[in-house]
């Protein structure tokens, strides 16, 4: 039940409240930066990729975009080493334990639909579905 003759302060300092979170306002990018090492194809597709999107902050989320990055193409060279050697199990096992990894930071970043959901992110449809219907109707006649 709501305590009214407590001040929010007071609320926050109990745990009968969050503390607002601060916001990060993000400034649009004019031009996509180079990345802060050396990236092959995977690691520098992401890379722009990310950075087009406008929930990636240009200024937090660099140093974890640039380690998904290089995981990236650390996977494609570990993944190319076990298809050539089947047997050599511990680097499969190390390849697994890396995608756990790159899958960890997707999320982080709010990369996969389920995450940006959960974080509230929502992302535009040109139509609704109901909108897609109505347009189909009309143009039956």
């Amino acid at each position: 039940m709501p305590n009214p003759g407590k001040s929010n302060e007071v609320k926050v300092l109990t745990g009968s409240r969050l503390a607002k979170s601060p916001v990060l306002e993000s400034k649009p990018l004019t031009a996509i930066p180079d990345p802060p090492r050396r990236l092959e194809e995977s690691g520098l597709e992401l890379w722009n990729t990310a950075l087009s999107l406008n929930w990636v902050s240009n200024q937090a989320d660099l140093p974890l975009l640039a380690v998904l990055c290089e995981q990236l193409d650390e996977r494609d060279l570990l993944r190319s080493y076990v298809l050539e050697n089947i047997d050599d199990w511990r680097q499969r096992a190390s390849l697994r334990k890396l995608e756990d990894s790159i899958n960890e930071s997707f999320a982080k970043l709010l990369m996969t639909p389920a995450d940006r959901v959960r974080a509230g992110v929502a992302e535009v449809k040109a139509k609704s579905k109901l909108e897609e219907l109505m347009a189909r109707k009309a143009a039956r006649g």
